[in-house]
């Protein structure tokens, strides 16, 4: 289909007046026919300013607001430089904006080359001032003149019905410009073995995931490909912002900061990396307890993500309890290091890579493996093989065990089972990671996290016992 071409269509209200009689000027669809869209104009000559021109000159200044907003933000980036001495600035690009906007117009009166004739005046005129730039400057940045052609665009789309759609976009596109530094400094900070596991991310989830089989291959329907393998999108992907996000801020922007975030990737590594430093450094043992109570309560925000993506009715089932007992562990974490004034000085955490393809391979043989024992002792002893596979699955991982119930949860009476399996899982990982932190740690660490644990973890189970 051919793009959609806008154009003026003149409708009279009596029989063989030709385009006279009285109109309504305004950008309303009266029909559409193939991929030819037609709006209606006022043509009545004696009402011509009255109707036409207040819309006119409310979408011109529409467009004249868009280049002024981008060229604001070019002005400000190269504010450094003499008047004179860039390209375009908060002047040139509102001139821009109204020349697309007045191309527009032009191009419905007589005709769409006036469009192209002027897009192709803005482009020669770019080109020659951005080969002399770099003839003099050795820039050869094409960012300006790339954002100037758009802004021609956004000015053109301003006289449309779409003129929302160019509000949005030169919004969106005025902060993608003024990020500069900060996009740049995340590109530095990438080490190479990241960047491909960015590549290999949107491989599994992208090319590889699309071409497994959906359907099950065992008399228990417990391995299905597709599902199995979404799957591991699903925790790869939630490890990445973890990671990126520890990656982004800094490993040493504060122990609190760096458990929330870390916890998201791994809140048993982030948790045996703070009881190590803990071991060697004999003060500070409440920040570093704090630090690992805030990654491992991360875990319940995270549990409530997943089983929202999977199955929502155990989401709500889950909400109140995950909730109460992450608030639980922020909160007493936040009155552990009220008076601490070493927040701002957090450890290098040794947090590794979010994807290689052995390790998702191993997450999936895992995940297969739970979610076929579950579904056998769940035959053979009922709820309580649920529950023992839940409690076994949660001494090393709590995503395989959530993953699995949240699949199964939807079957008849499941639901209350699988969220009391997820909440065994996540108890019998907590205290887990509270038993290392008192062994690695030290006494004292042990006494700090496991004194917040166990009454968090008695809470948030009094709340699902309350609910039902």
């Amino acid at each position: 289909m051919a793009s959609p071409k806008v154009y003026f269509h003149c409708i009279t209200r009596l029989a063989g007046d030709g385009c006279r009689g009285r109109l309504s000027f305004g950008y309303r669809q009266l029909f559409a026919r193939g991929d030819r869209w037609r709006y209606a104009a006022t043509m009545e000559s004696s009402d011509l300013s009255l109707e036409i021109y207040p819309l006119l000159f409310r979408n011109l200044a529409i467009a004249l607001a868009l280049g002024l907003l981008i060229g604001l933000e070019r002005g400000w980036s190269k504010r450094e430089v003499e008047t004179g001495g860039r390209i375009a600035g908060i002047r040139t690009f509102s001139l821009i904006s109204l020349l697309g906007a007045l191309s527009f117009l032009l191009a419905q009166a007589l005709d769409t080359w006036t469009v192209v004739l002027g897009f192709g005046g803005l482009a020669l005129i770019l080109s020659s001032a951005a080969f002399v730039e770099a003839q003099k400057t050795g820039n050869y940045s094409i960012t300006t003149g790339v954002a100037a052609f758009v802004t021609f665009v956004l000015g053109a789309l301003a006289m449309t019905p779409y003129v929302q759609l160019a509000a949005t976009a030169a919004v969106i596109m005025a902060i993608l410009l003024g990020l500069k530094p900060v996009l740049h400094g995340w590109v530095y900070r990438l080490a190479p073995e990241e960047m491909y596991a960015v590549f290999k991310l949107l491989l599994i989830s992208v090319v590889i995931l699309p071409i497994l089989p959906d359907h099950t291959y065992d008399p228990w329907d417990a391995f299905n490909p597709y599902k199995i393998w979404w799957m591991v999108v699903l925790i790869s992907a939630i490890s990445f912002v973890g990671y990126f996000a520890v990656r982004i801020i800094g490993p040493r922007r504060g122990i609190l900061l760096t458990g929330l975030f870390g916890g998201l990737a791994s809140s048993t590594a982030v948790a045996l990396n703070l009881s190590r430093l803990a071991k060697k450094n004999r003060e500070g043992h409440k920040l570093l307890a704090a630090g690992v109570i805030i990654a491992s309560t991360t875990m319940f925000p995270r549990v409530l993500v997943i089983t929202g993506f999977l199955y929502s009715p155990l989401a709500k089932l889950l909400l109140w309890p995950l909730l109460v007992t992450a608030g639980v562990g922020y909160v007493a974490a936040w009155w552990l290091v009220r008076g601490e004034a070493a927040q701002g000085a957090g450890p290098v955490l040794n947090l590794s890579n979010p994807f290689e393809f052995g390790t998702a391979l191993r997450f999936g043989a895992l995940l297969a493996l739970i979610l076929w024992l579950t579904k056998v002792l769940k035959a053979w002893l009922g709820s309580v093989g649920i529950y023992l596979t839940a409690a076994a699955s949660g001494i090393s991982d709590v995503d395989a065990i959530t993953l699995t119930l949240a699949q199964m949860a939807s079957g008849p009476g499941m639901l209350k089972t699988a969220a009391l399996g997820i909440l065994l899982a996540a108890v019998v990982n907590t205290l887990v990671k509270g038993v290392l932190a008192a062994v690695i740690g030290g006494r004292a660490m042990g006494q700090y996290v496991l004194g917040v644990f166990v009454p968090q973890l008695l809470i948030g189970g009094s709340v699902l016992l309350m609910l039902g």
